[in-house]
């Protein structure tokens, strides 16, 4: 039988081949796993900076006068309440209140909105919105093939960006606020500049037509290194996001999975209609069975996505482990996990059957880095 299936490719495909960069299959993008250690990555990105190529995620333009009536009715949270400028945080759910992904909104002008989606679910985010739509003056466009999508992180990733910025830029950059978004001019090249990140770090990500991603990347990989940064790849992201606490679709998020259980009950506006309302309404109102933790280890075996969590010698398993690793930052495994919400309490004593063996390990409060 003959595939149909097509691997979509970055505009920045060569020169990560160019780099030396292993390559793994991330939603159907060839995207690259790491260029040398990943550790090292990592290691970077805490100390000077790392460059990635994002350029799988998904952007969705939302435009017109009742674009953030739209934006309210479509995901939990109160969206139209952005200033221009700003961006939020939010999910987009079902009617029976499961995530269908999370994303980052950005409001760009009073009519227009840019969401930015995970680079598995753009595809199902954009058909969803475009349905939620109907009856709203405001256009839903997929932008997601042809916009490319850099992000240096680290703490010389303010000087970086300001070092291929014109003067007279220097100060809106430096200025620029967590959650914010900017058009900015970086080597030459008109950029949407937001200040956001996955990392735990202060990082910037630039948004450019996908023809200006091979100079960008080219400017800001010169002078990334030229800070003993690195480019770096999606293995370090994710221990990266992990040790910052951060949820990952399809691990911590997913259809069967709530806001509340996982710890997000805080991004949800009950106090108007949206779809998926009623569900959460309920749910809001009962105590979860299992929620949303943090895990530390004392040993050295990590634990790993589907890993079953045990409250004692001989038990019946009471959670799953979500995501885990051995942290380089920290030096000991850490894990996210749904837990028995009466285990929940940090400091509690529990294991993890690693293969086999049960580890110990505590719960822990997240995030297990703050920069």
């Amino acid at each position: 039988m003959t595939s149909t299936t097509t691997t979509v490719e970055s505009p920045l495909l060569a020169e990560h081949r160019e780099l030396g960069a292993t390559f793994t299959d991330f939603a159907g993008w060839q995207m690259p796993l790491k260029y040398g250690s990943e550790l090292t990555e990592h290691n970077s990105v805490r100390h000077t900076a790392g460059l990635f190529d994002l350029s799988h995620m998904g952007e969705i333009d939302i435009a017109g006068p009742q674009a953030g009536a739209l934006l309210d009715f479509a995901l939990v949270g109160e969206l139209s309440a952005i200033g221009i400028g700003r961006a939020k945080y939010s999910l987009l759910c079902n009617a029976e209140g499961g995530v269908i992904d999370d994303l980052v909104v950005y409001r760009l002008a009073d009519e227009h909105f840019l969401v930015v989606a995970n680079a598995a679910n753009a595809p199902v985010v954009a058909a969803e919105f475009a349905l939620r739509a109907s009856g709203f003056d405001a256009t839903v466009t997929d932008r997601s093939r042809e916009t490319a999508l850099i992000a240096i992180q680290g703490p010389a990733a303010e000087s970086i960006v300001r070092t291929l910025a014109p003067p007279a830029q220097s100060d809106a950059i430096t200025g620029l606020k967590y959650y914010a978004v900017t058009n900015a001019v970086v080597a030459d090249i008109d950029v949407l500049l937001s200040r956001t990140g996955y990392t735990g770090e202060d990082g910037f990500e630039l948004y450019v037509p996908a023809e200006a991603a091979v100079p960008l990347w080219r400017a800001l990989a010169k002078a990334t290194t030229g800070a003993e940064g690195v480019p770096a790849g999606l293995a370090c992201r994710d221990t990266l996001r992990l040790e910052a606490g951060m949820a990952l679709y399809g691990h911590e998020l997913t259809l069967t999975t709530n806001p509340y259980a996982a710890g997000l009950g805080k991004v949800v506006r009950l106090t108007k209609d949206f779809i998926g309302r009623d569900a959460l309404q309920h749910l809001s109102q009962q105590p979860a069975r299992q929620v949303l933790v943090g895990l530390k280890g004392t040993s050295r075996r990590a634990a790993r996505a589907g890993y079953a969590v045990h409250g004692g010698e001989g038990e019946a398993p009471v959670g799953i482990v979500t995501s885990g690793a051995l942290s380089p930052t920290l030096g000991y495994p850490i894990a996210m996990a749904y837990l028995d919400a009466e285990l929940a309490e940090p400091g509690t004593a529990l294991s993890v059957d690693v293969r086999g063996k049960k580890e110990p390990f505590e719960v822990t409060t997240t995030p297990f880095y703050r920069r």
